[in-house]
């Protein structure tokens, strides 16, 4: 009796355990078979998914698991806590609720816009290079501008060469006595200014400032006939060489190659081209005749102030336009005539020369001794560039012997000499005198 309820009991507790076994059988059967379509989420096995993935194109992988992710992790579209979204069956779930706000990337075809990334870059180099360069330019005129000033500052009345006592008043009246016997007078003209010559360029020979100024600059490192070719060149590319506007609007090839006869066109070109513009910027208009009323100072400093004029160039504006006797103007004649005239230091610069002898020379001798040194370093055997020494120059013959020129005791030996001259002739009364006096003893 009690064995028979013992099984009873075993059986009846093995009961369950056998029905679960069963259950999970079928529910094993009902997985391995045909899935069933359902309205709501379906789960999809994973062994599945993969095996399609792997045999389907990547959106479409991308789209299937876009959307398994979404069923399996979002509320159903009946579910009453999600508002009922209609969506295109070509649009995943999350692409097509944030395209609107994902922004285009990569490139864009012709028609359909454009893309910051498709955008050819500007090529800044050439413009900046440029940029570059003119900066650079301004900055080095800047520094040769500051560097003529303070020149003339420093040397408008006396020497770079304070040592240097050479040449005396009564030297320079020597050498223009000498040289007007071998070349004539030359004075200055008096009275109303005359027009500029139209077959000339000249060296400032022109009532308008600016013109004489434009004059000078053909003039410079050429010949007399080179400087009227080009000056003629002007006339017949512009109808006249002091049509500024023309000028000015017409660019630098237009005047270079009007102006090439006369040599450094591309030079002459650029400076007179940066001159107009200049004068124009500063005074509205073209023109520099106020310079007739200013102070020597004050028109020197101008006239330096243009990039490609210095002071000779300025000298030659100042002694035959403006007139003025303050100012020598020391070219390349009179550079080496003064030096082998034993008037400078042997290593002095044009620049230096000019600073020296215009401390030295009286100015009322500025003028005729400019003229008179060009004429005669241009006609003068002996005293032109390459000459030979020919013991004939009577300029060089007075000043080779004479003992207030060889400087060789000082200035103090110099002037007891000539007390001593004037003392002992009886015919002798002035420096200049005793000079030529011992010229004659020299010789």
């Amino acid at each position: 009796m009690a064995k028979t309820k013992a099984a009873t009991t075993a059986a009846a507790a093995a009961e369950p355990l056998v029905a679960r076994r069963r259950s999970a059988r079928n529910i094993k059967k009902e997985d391995e078979g045909p899935l069933i379509k359902h309205e709501g989420p379906t789960a999809t096995p994973r062994k599945t998914l993969k095996r399609e993935s792997a045999t389907e194109p990547t959106s479409s992988r991308r789209s299937k698991r876009v959307k398994i992710e979404d069923d399996a992790g979002l509320p159903s579209p009946s579910s009453p806590s999600l508002p009922d979204f209609k969506q295109s069956s070509s649009s995943p779930p999350l692409l097509a609720a944030t395209a609107k706000l994902k922004p285009k990337q990569g490139r864009t075809r012709p028609g359909n816009g454009s893309s910051p990334t498709n955008k050819k870059p500007f090529d800044t180099n050439s413009d900046s290079n440029k940029g570059k360069e003119r900066k650079d330019k301004a900055a080095a005129d800047l520094v040769l501008q500051a560097r003529k000033l303070k020149s003339h500052a420093q040397f408008a009345t006396e020497s770079p060469f304070p040592g240097f006592a050479r040449p005396t008043p009564a030297e320079c009246g020597l050498a223009h006595d000498i040289l007007v016997s071998l070349h004539g007078a030359r004075a200055r003209p008096e009275g109303a200014r005359t027009p500029a010559p139209r077959d000339a360029a000249g060296c400032g020979a022109s009532p308008s400032v600016l013109d004489a100024l434009v004059r000078t600059i053909l003039s410079q490192n050429t010949s007399d006939r080179n400087s009227s070719r080009a000056k003629q060149g002007m006339d017949a590319a512009y109808g006249g060489s002091d049509r500024w506007e023309a000028i000015a609007m017409g660019g630098q090839a237009k005047l270079q190659a009007a102006i090439t006869s006369g040599g450094l066109a591309a030079t002459k070109s650029r400076v007179i081209l940066s001159v107009l513009e200049q004068v124009k910027q500063k005074h509205g208009t073209y023109s520099l005749d106020h310079l007739f009323v200013a102070s020597d100072d004050d028109a020197t400093r101008e006239l330096l102030s243009f990039r490609g004029v210095g002071p000779k160039t300025a000298a030659c504006v100042l002694l035959f336009c403006l007139r003025r006797d303050t100012s020598l103007a020391v070219d390349t004649h009179v550079h080496r005539i003064t030096g082998l005239l034993g008037w400078r230091p042997p290593g002095a610069t044009r620049e230096e020369a000019h600073a020296h002898l215009n401390a030295r020379v009286p100015d009322h001798l500025k003028y005729p001794l400019h003229v008179l040194l060009v004429a005669h370093g241009r006609t003068c055997d002996e005293c032109r560039a390459g000459g030979r020494v020919l013991g004939r120059c009577a300029l060089r013959k007075a000043f080779r012997g004479a003992v207030v020129v060889e400087g060789a005791a000082g200035e103090e030996a110099r002037r007891s000499e000539l007390e001593r001259v004037k003392a002992e002739e009886p015919g002798v009364k002035t420096d200049r005198e005793a000079i030529a006096h011992a010229v004659e003893q020299a010789s």
